[in-house]
């Protein structure tokens, strides 16, 4: 009985490193897809590059002209949209 006590203690102090072990090679695995995904970046399409530089044509139009708040919002709007 008291090996049997013996040998379920020390299972029992063996089980944190394991589920630590585990833990590290998840850690990993989710660091390698994390890289992947960086690497994987596609570059914005030709209509995305026009709508980036359409906003900041318009962005720029609206600081010149000094707007604030909903004069902005309201000339940011039409200006996107054509």
């Amino acid at each position: 009985m008291r090996k049997l006590i013996a040998m379920i203690c020390c299972a029992m102090l063996a089980a944190p490193s394991i589920a630590l072990a585990q833990d590290k090679g998840k850690a990993d695995v989710k660091k390698a897809v994390a890289d992947e995904k960086k690497e994987a970046k596609k570059e914005p399409s030709e209509k995305q590059k026009a709508q980036q530089q359409r906003m900041k044509d318009c962005n720029k139009q609206a600081a010149d002209k000094k707007m604030k708040g909903d004069e902005r919002k309201g000339f940011m709007s039409s200006c996107l949209k054509g």
